[in-house]
């Protein structure tokens, strides 16, 4: 989503660390392409105004300009107050959603029609009942979109959430009293309520709201919008922040080309934290808002801690744990090699992952022409599959004719399944290299004692 904000904030600080001292002139012009490129993201105008002012006063003063590297001294004030538009201190910890109140803490979606509501309910819902543990019902107060009801009963039967039955013709507030006592009656920890929307903002849609809000006195009134809208998402925010009581707001589309003016405008205009980011279509794909780690993503700091947070949630402990006893014994097969896959996709691709690295905006340009081909991971998968028990426990049985029986099977080439062969028979190698250095020999040799003969020269 930052995408072009990120590139355009980059080639300015790169011209300021270029320079060994800097004038105010020089910060002056920055400050100018600095305050282009927000514009260009969609950033509401009187926050831009207010970002350039802090920063300008910021920037001019006495400590940058005798600074021994000005430069990183203008990135590090524009770093910090971007985290402080995004959020700073106010963001809560964790996933942002807080239920600090006595069950069943009542959760109210609001937005526009196609935002994503429906499908950020299902994911919240998840996440609280596979992180958190919490007993949760699901209520579509949806009565305007005949399948709106049904999407959110098959949504609970897909992730094993229980969603409220439909009577039919049953009113919203109707329904949300009915949600509330069945929550209470049934020992439910959490209820999310998933009102309708409309394709613009309009009296019938804000009465309704405010009338369900009056009937469930929710906890947390969160308002869903769509990332890739730009600066109406941020007339949207404000409406439904006037008349509905949003405590909070989450981003859908976020892994989309918008250009991520929405997140820095919606702060600053309503006062309301964005706690959660809509990360893509699937169902897990959804994840907690820290200021400080998006503002190192946009000024290309890279998040490590996100992407040591997603490798922990995704990750197979059992499979983990079994993967280091066999790589101590110097053992790996072709096996242990699926589970690798399968954690790199669950992780979201190479794409996702070095997306979280630092420095890798500046080599943007280079992966694009690169074209990273995200299918082959679940090509290789589907070339393991193909294989018998028996071939993926010993590599060495796969001849000519197993190997064409394999890429007939996955739907791939010969030379594909060549291409995996010699990916594990290196990874292997390298197994069976650590265990004969053991600890103490890694540590006194490091990584260079893995990698193959003449590699690197």
């Amino acid at each position: 989503m930052f995408d072009s904000l990120s590139d355009r904030l980059n080639d300015v600080f790169d011209k300021l660390r270029r320079r060994g001292a800097l004038t105010e002139d020089d910060v002056g012009t920055a400050l100018r392409e600095i305050r282009l490129a927000l514009i260009e993201a969609d950033v509401a105008l009187p926050v831009v105004r207010d970002f350039i002012k802090v920063v300008r006063e910021k920037a001019v003063g006495q400590d940058v300009v005798r600074s021994v590297t000005p430069g990183q001294m203008v990135v590090k004030i524009v770093h910090d107050h971007l985290v402080e538009v995004l959020g700073g201190g106010d963001i809560r910890r964790g996933d942002g959603l807080d239920l600090n109140a006595t069950p069943p803490v009542a959760v109210m979606l609001v937005g526009l029609q196609g935002s994503g509501k429906t499908t950020t309910c299902a994911k919240i819902a998840l996440r609280l009942k596979n992180r958190d543990r919490k007993k949760v019902l699901m209520a579509s107060l949806d009565v305007q979109r005949p399948a709106a009801q049904e999407q959110l009963a098959q949504l609970g039967r897909q992730i094993g959430v229980t969603t409220l039955p439909v009577v039919p013709g049953e009113r919203p507030v109707a329904i949300t009293h009915r949600a509330l006592e069945t929550g209470r009656r049934e020992g439910y920890d959490v209820v999310m309520l998933d009102t309708a929307g409309r394709l613009h903002v309009n009296e019938e849609l804000m009465l309704e709201v405010a009338a369900v809000r009056e009937a469930a006195t929710p906890h947390q009134t969160i308002l869903v919008a769509d990332a890739m809208t730009g600066q109406d998402a941020v007339n949207v925010a404000q409406a439904f922040g006037e008349r509905a009581g949003i405590t909070g707001i989450i981003l859908t589309r976020v892994d989309g080309d918008g250009r991520g003016g929405a997140a820095l405008s919606m702060r600053s205009i309503t006062g309301k934290p964005i706690i959660m980011l809509g990360t893509g279509e699937k169902i897990d794909a959804i994840e907690p808002f820290y200021p400080e780690r998006i503002a190192g993503r946009i000024l290309g700091m890279g998040d490590v801690v996100s992407l040591v947070e997603k490798a922990a949630e995704t990750a197979d402990q059992e499979e983990a744990e079994k993967l280091a006893r066999k790589m101590q014994k110097g053992e790996f097969d072709l096996d242990d090699l699926a589970g690798q896959l399968r954690q790199i996709r669950r992780m979201g691709g190479m794409s996702g992952m070095l997306g979280m690295l630092p420095g890798v905006g500046k080599i943007k340009k280079q992966l694009d022409d690169a074209n990273i081909d995200e299918s082959i991971i679940k090509r290789q998968e589907a070339i393991i599959g193909s294989m018998t028990k028996m071939e993926r426990r010993n590599p060495k049985l796969l001849n000519g004719s197993r190997r064409r029986r394999i890429a007939t099977g996955s739907g791939s080439s010969v030379q594909d399944v060549n291409r995996l062969l010699k990916q594990y028979q290196d990874m292997a190698g390298m197994m069976k290299k650590m265990k004969k250095l053991g600890q103490k020999g890694l540590m006194r040799h490091g990584l260079s004692a893995l990698m193959p003969q003449g590699f690197g020269r």
